[in-house]
């Protein structure tokens, strides 16, 4: 038992170090330009897939720590306020979507639904930590319509790959066996 259980963490941490991985490379996928990032998230697609794949624990982690590796491995994103408030953003949607799943029915459409809930989790996290952190600093005039320009309306390209991709990679890595049901 002692030995099953010692694969599995073994297994549940190479799952989370690839996802870390992922965020630093996907990226490069768009070419490092600032606004093409913010528009499709590449990031946050391995963040929701590790909680779901590897637990609360590891998406909190893989969620906390890729902005800030990425930040200062290669400047971007920017470190503050950039890598700091999606540190936070994505550290809900890597726990939220992990304690979500684990709640309700292993059933496609609870996926779905554990998907949205860390969505709007992460986003109103991350929204709230950036008015106190922008608040406090040089931009007193961050409020909410340039939380909904930089969480929604420049991120839509972003949200429809993650509500099409994420649910599809997952449901696909379970049925061939890779995930555990």
């Amino acid at each position: 038992m002692a030995k099953q259980m010692s694969r599995a963490s073994l297994q549940r941490m190479v799952y989370a170090a690839l996802c870390l991985s992922l965020c630093i490379v996907l990226p490069f996928l768009t070419g490092q330009l600032r606004d093409l990032g913010n528009a499709l998230l590449p990031m946050h697609l391995p963040v929701l897939l590790c909680g779901l794949i590897c637990g609360p624990q590891y998406g909190l982690i893989v969620g906390l720590a890729a902005p800030l590796l990425r930040s200062l491995m290669f400047g971007m994103p920017p470190l503050f306020p950039g890598a700091v408030g999606m540190c936070v953003e994505l550290a809900v949607y890597g726990l939220t979507i992990a304690l979500c799943y684990r709640l309700l029915p292993k059933k496609p459409g609870f996926v779905y639904l554990s998907l949205l809930a860390a969505m709007v989790a992460g986003r109103l996290a991350g929204g709230a930590f950036k008015l106190v952190l922008l608040g406090l600093g040089h931009l007193k005039d961050y409020g909410f319509t340039m939380f909904l320009s930089g969480y929604v309306t420049e991120a839509l390209p972003g949200i429809a790959l993650q509500i099409v991709l994420v649910p599809l990679l997952f449901l696909a890595l379970r049925r061939a066996g890779v995930v555990p049901t």
